[in-house]
């Protein structure tokens, strides 16, 4: 029997799963393929690839964005799916390892440098900075506990029942969007009211409606509905908005089929087949369908208190007006190239554009060809969606950032490039990508329509070799993962990709429950 056979069970299955056999024939085959590494050439830097914009400049986009906003209809799209586990992934160790936990004993191995040790000290001696340290103490008062009492004690893993479990706060089982990452005098925001007082300043329209679209969990749905129903009208009076929310779930038809490590498909105990979900790549359908000019993307745990958004405002906004610049230029260049004839100046201009502004080369033969091929081709290069991505200065973190990416053509593109894409057995490649001096903080203002107003359908523009095959397991079996090029990824590689420097200050995110009690989610100094 072929290794990719399927049986009529399997057949119904698909189908249930909103998928096809020659789809899921197409999965299995890549999973044999060779790894789809993608050829460094260089990182990008300031200068050569990253724009950095003096003060002038800087204000002239701000201006163009706070004219230009005024016929865009903008949205805010923060993918928000998912439980937060990772985030509390040693706690949940010390939860669940069975026995009391001893201070002395894990203050020693914090202090010899074990790491998960230092992480569980440094919670417990933080405790009461958390934000959501009064509702942990009110479930805990519920059950019959004090927290001093249970800390002097050493009942540490009771208190961490009382936040993680359903016996308290449930927080292991949250998306990060529904926890307290905050503090103020008057109360405490979950990640998700953050992202409504945000959307206030640079989303709101003149009319003061403040489009956002999340993507949840189906299961998380309801707790998203009850947050916005308790927090939207306050903040809706607070800032003179209206918000106008919309959900969406990933597609179960975006999920990917599971193989064993010889590439067969890989079998649940039932005989069924094992899909995953396919990545944030999956939520290139979700973005696709929103109704929109402009888009900004941000990620769910990428968020500020109120004393430092305004640096953050200021950001969106400058990164808004050049996006909008670029499309007000873009749709110049292709009025004038419709026109019949097209004139030399006019090719010549937008091809000088083409190459200064968007970094795009346009090749030698096509330079020397007649008039009617240059159109056609700077045309074809115009048509595209486009995308301005914020880049910080590389502190260490990991993930991604920018590199100028060769085709199998040669042809040199700007991409967002993560670790995963890399042959990093290849000496050249791993010293340039080691080399990069900027990191991908997921903080993008996108434009989604063509220069006529139409929307573009954004899966014309993904590399489908862009895919990412990972190592996972199930009920204790080794099983290969397939991903979707990424959102940010392969999923927009043939978009034109433009790259600016933004302050440290716009990156905040939070990976783990600690991060919280770092100086730039605590409230500001002299406040409580």
């Amino acid at each position: 029997m072929d290794r990719d056979t399927l049986i009529s069970e399997d057949l119904r299955q698909i189908e249930e799963q909103g998928l096809s056999a020659e789809e899921v024939r197409r999965q299995l085959g890549l999973f044999r393929m060779p790894r789809p590494f993608l050829r460094l050439v260089r990182p990008c830097t300031v200068g050569d690839g990253i724009r950095v914009f003096d003060r002038e400049r800087a204000a002239s986009l701000m201006r163009t964005w706070e004219t230009g906003k005024r016929g865009l209809k903008c949205l805010k799209f923060v993918p928000a799916s998912g439980a937060a586990t990772r985030m509390f992934k040693v706690l949940l160790k010390y939860l669940n390892q069975g026995k009391e936990i001893s201070w002395d004993a894990v203050s020693r191995e914090a202090s010899a440098g074990d790491r998960e040790a230092g992480q569980f000290v440094e919670f417990i001696e933080g405790l009461k900075r958390f934000a959501f340290f009064r509702d942990l103490e009110s479930a805990l008062s519920g059950g019959g506990h004090h927290v001093d009492t249970l800390i002097e004690e050493g009942r540490f893993r009771e208190i961490l029942r009382f936040l993680l479990t359903d016996e308290g706060l449930g927080y292991a089982g949250l998306p990060k969007a529904l926890l307290k990452f905050h503090q103020y005098p008057e109360g405490s925001r979950t990640a998700f009211e953050e992202h409504l007082v945000e959307a206030a300043s640079y989303v709101a329209g003149e009319d003061g409606r403040c489009p956002l679209h999340f993507t949840v969990s189906e299961e998380h749905l309801s707790g998203f509905e009850a947050c916005l129903g308790e927090a939207g009208p306050v903040y809706e009076e607070r800032y003179g908005v209206v918000y106008d929310l919309s959900f969406s779930a990933q597609a179960r038809s975006t999920d990917t089929v599971a193989v064993n490590p010889d590439n067969t498909p890989f079998r649940l105990k039932d005989g069924r087949l094992l899909f995953r979900p396919g990545g944030h790549g999956a939520l290139l359908r979700n973005l696709n369908r929103v109704d929109a000019d402009l888009v900004f993307i941000k990620n769910i745990d990428n968020v500020v208190p109120d004393h430092l958004k305004p640096e953050t405002f200021r950001w969106k906004k400058l990164t808004a007006g050049y996006l909008v610049w670029i499309r007000d230029m873009i749709r110049g260049h292709m009025e004038r190239l419709v026109r019949d004839p097209v004139d030399d100046r006019s090719l010549a201009e937008a091809a000088r554009f083409i190459e200064d502004e968007l970094l795009l080369s346009i090749p030698g033969p096509v330079q020397e060809g007649p008039p009617e091929v240059r159109r056609s081709f700077l045309m074809d290069l115009f048509d595209r969606p486009v995308r301005v991505c914020g880049m910080v200065k590389n502190v260490g973190e990991p993930g991604g950032g920018p590199f100028w990416v060769a085709d199998h053509t040669g042809r040199e593109s700007l991409q967002i490039v993560e670790t995963a894409h890399i042959d990093l057995e290849s000496r050249e490649q791993r010293e340039i990508f080691h080399s990069s001096t900027h990191f991908n903080p997921v903080d993008l203002v996108c434009g989604i329509r063509d220069w006529q107003g139409r929307p573009f359908d954004l899966d014309r523009f993904v590399d489908p070799g862009a895919f990412l095959i990972t190592r996972k397991s199930k009920d204790g079996k080794d099983l290969k993962a397939l991903e979707h090029p990424g959102l940010w990824n392969g999923s927009m590689a043939r978009w034109i990709t433009l790259f600016v420097e933004v302050p440290d200050i716009t990156f905040n995110p939070v990976k783990t429950v600690n991060d919280l009690l770092r100086k730039e989610h605590q409230p500001a100094p002299g406040r409580d």
